[in-house]
């Protein structure tokens, strides 16, 4: 397996895509989801048409689930047995961005979490959050996670709002660094994750492949 990072997140619907499609443009790597629950809104497919030569750099899922549900219960209604331990990985020589689904301990399988997953490989981890009332008790329990299981956090990334008094706690809490601020994007195009990606460019490419 080469060098792999995990986008996790403290929630689900926080923005992990989006914000996997600016980390892959701003540092050139590539992106897979190794688990989707929907067929109809593949987040593999939204990737293909946000990345430059999104075909070749968005890898298939290992698991294609039929339904929008937790993993494990739509592995169930598919009569899939998710095994991560067994997963075949993407062949690439770049960088590959793994996106989780949902928040950190939401479930990958019957009996298995997406931590779970991340431990396994000890991925390096970017954890993507945003501000809403919670916020910082979720944020600072999936911190806990990952430190306690020995996983390296890259640094955090807010998507949408800045609210300042928030994001100030969890840092000075928990002492990960800060990477970026993603507003929220209303031209999903190209174009559009480009002009951010440019701008994390300089913070991102020395945090990934030095860090």
């Amino acid at each position: 397996m080469k060098k792999a990072i995990a986008i996790a997140g403290i929630h689900t619907n926080i923005g992990k895509t989006i914000a996997a499609a600016v980390i892959a443009e701003a540092i050139g790597a590539d992106y897979w989801k190794p688990v989707q629950a929907g067929i109809r809104e593949r987040d593999a497919d939204l990737l293909k048409k946000l990345l430059i030569d999104g075909t070749n750099r968005v890898h298939d899922e290992a698991v294609l689930l039929s339904q929008p549900l937790s993993p494990h219960t739509a592995a169930e209604i598919d009569n899939i047995e998710i095994n991560f331990k067994k997963f075949t990985w993407p062949e690439t020589d770049k960088l590959l961005l793994v996106e989780t689904a949902g928040g950190l301990l939401s479930p990958m399988s019957a009996n298995s979490t997406m931590a779970d997953f991340i431990t396994h490989y000890n991925l390096p981890t970017i954890l993507v959050t945003m501000n809403y009332l919670g916020s910082i008790n979720h944020t600072l329990l999936t911190i806990e996670v990952l430190k306690s299981r020995g996983i390296k956090v890259l640094g955090l990334i807010v998507n949408g709002l800045q609210n300042e008094s928030s994001e100030q706690f969890i840092l000075n809490y928990s002492g990960i660094p800060f990477i970026a601020r993603i507003p929220y994007i209303s031209d999903l195009t190209n174009e559009g994750i480009q002009r951010y990606a440019m701008q994390l460019k300089p913070i991102l490419l020395p945090l990934v492949y030095q860090g």
